[in-house]
């Protein structure tokens, strides 16, 4: 037990020194650590909401409209199917509480519809009374369709903030249709608010130039286009536009969208399809050179170019009257994808730097406090030991910084606690052993059998009692939220590198001290 082998020494020596250099980066300024080279260690701790300020929302995702959206859709797919066979003859069709009805007039028919509506949409229940149908889905298909998009959701909303270059944000789904988004440092909360409430849903469709738009505006409009009015990008042109429903190509095939300039300097949004966009918007803008194709974002149309020639390479330019920051946030929305339902703020709270900064100061404060009474604490109770037990808990508090540094992880008010809490647990090993020393020594033993029996005997009792803290953290990490789990991982960190400090490094300190003093008397 006394003797300390040299790969030990090596091993405490090695975590001791790449700790400091882990944790060195948060001395200094985030500006002068950008500067850092890679290959050297660079990563700060990020500091959550409560410390630094911020955005929070609570977003809801509008499931019903996903619901409804996939209705419509069977609804026009029952229709081209029974529109297959002339001699099929229907009346009243359309949708009632969520599934598509109709009659059919020939009752010899009725097997024939219904086994050709279950082969066109395998994923619905057809329920016949009589000559009555009723196509619909299952209520667990619903459900389905629901939780979908609300995971579908959560990525994309985590996709759009990423883009905006943020550190750190938090983004949970809470609930069954709500999504919890957190964004330290953020100031700009209404830009978030627009990047998150936009559907973002692309699509190329053709100008309807044989409906005058005066007609349209009187409610005139062919069953095969729609009036939609211009985004106030698009400005210039009209503020309405008949376009076709017909879709040329969506969103879904673009495959990069970014924000440039033009030759004019104006500035422009770039994009670029997949192989079966690109070959389908190379053939439709061949076929149509000379006429108006308007680019729909969430039925709106943001720009109305004529066709002057084919393009066929895949890509393209969407002018309008952008800024710098509209084009880059509609590259942002395109880059990001289309959400699958529209997302609403039900709730928004703005944490200001300023209420970060009393909080760090508070918890700086507590954190010195607590150190200065512990410190203060183990001197007088145990003398020289009690300063090893000391320089332990110095190396411990760095090792902290240092694993959160590599983690990335996130520090709030809570994190503060666990780190203060930390603390006061990282000398109980150190008490436990010393504790034991004495009781060994009051029973006649010598010095160097004093601390081998109570460095080897009080850690069974070490490993128990941080095992059952391990699992309380392990508990809150798994089902608590955002402030919980920083909570949970500073306490986990702080436990590992104090057992290690503890066990390790006190020892050797320990050890060190015996082999070059050989005291007679343990100075306890």
């Amino acid at each position: 037990m006394i003797h300390f082998p040299t790969w030990k020494i090596l091993l405490v020596a090695a975590v001791c020194l790449l700790s400091l250099a882990y944790a060195a980066p948060n001395l200094v300024s985030e500006e002068t650590a950008a500067k850092i080279p890679t290959w050297l260690p660079h990563r700060q701790i990020s500091l959550g909401l409560d410390l630094q300020g911020g955005s929070h929302l609570l977003l809801e995702v509008d499931t019903q409209s996903v619901v409804r959206e996939r209705v419509n859709s069977l609804l026009d797919g029952v229709r081209a199917t029974l529109r297959k066979d002339r001699s099929l003859r229907y009346t009243g069709i359309g949708i009632e509480s969520g599934a598509v009805v109709f009659r059919l007039l020939d009752a010899a028919k009725v097997d024939e519809v219904r086994k050709a509506i279950r082969e066109a949409e395998p994923d619905a229940e057809v329920a016949v009374e009589g000559q009555q149908f009723r196509v619909g889905f299952k209520p667990e298909e619903v459900e389905k369709k629901k939780r979908s998009a609300v995971e579908q959701s959560v990525e994309i909303v985590r996709r759009r903030i990423d883009e905006m270059g943020t550190r750190e944000p938090t983004i949970v789904r809470q609930g069954d249709d709500r999504i919890l988004v957190q964004v330290p440092g953020l100031r700009d909360p209404e830009r978030l608010k627009v990047l998150l409430g936009k559907t973002a849903k692309l699509t190329f469709r053709f100008i309807d130039e044989e409906t005058p738009l005066a007609e349209a505006e009187q409610g005139r409009v062919p069953p095969s286009s729609e009036l939609l009015f211009a985004d106030e990008d698009a400005r210039g042109g009209p503020n309405k536009y008949v376009v076709r429903k017909r879709v040329m190509v969506s969103g879904e095939s673009l495959t990069n969208a970014s924000a440039t300039y033009d030759n004019h300097g104006q500035p422009v949004v770039s994009f670029k399809f997949d192989s079966v966009g690109a070959k389908r918007f190379g053939d439709a803008t061949r076929d149509n050179v000379g006429k108006l194709f308007a680019i729909v974002l969430d039925n709106r149309v943001i720009s109305a170019p004529v066709i002057r020639e084919p393009i066929l390479g895949g890509s393209g330019q969407i002018s309008g009257n952008f800024t710098t920051q509209s084009a880059n946030d509609l590259a942002l929305l395109l880059r990001a994808g289309a959400l699958p339902a529209p997302i609403k703020v039900l709730e928004e709270r703005t944490v200001g730097a300023d209420l970060g900064a009393d909080s760090i100061a508070a918890g700086t404060f507590a954190s010195w406090l607590g150190l200065a009474l512990v410190v203060v604490f183990m001197i007088v109770c145990y003398g020289l030991f009690g300063l090893f037990a000391n320089l332990a808990l110095a190396v411990n508090l760095v090792m902290i910084l240092a694993a959160m540094s590599l983690l990335g992880a996130t520090l709030t008010l809570p994190g503060i606690a666990g780190i203060v809490l930390t603390m006061g647990m990282a000398v109980d090993a150190n008490v436990l052993i010393y504790e034991r020393m004495r009781e060994e020594v009051r029973a006649g033993r010598s010095p160097i059998s004093a601390i081998d029996a109570g460095f080897s005997r009080a850690f069974s009792t070490i490993l128990d009692s941080n095992l059952t803290t391990l699992i309380s953290t392990a508990l809150l990490y798994a089902v608590g939220t955002g402030p919980i789990k920083g909570f949970a991982v500073t306490l986990t960190i702080g436990i590992l590198s104090s057992m290690f400090t503890a066990i390790m490094l006190t020892r050797l300190m320990v050890v060190t001290w015996l082999k070059q003093f050989r005291p007679k008397a343990l100075p306890l």
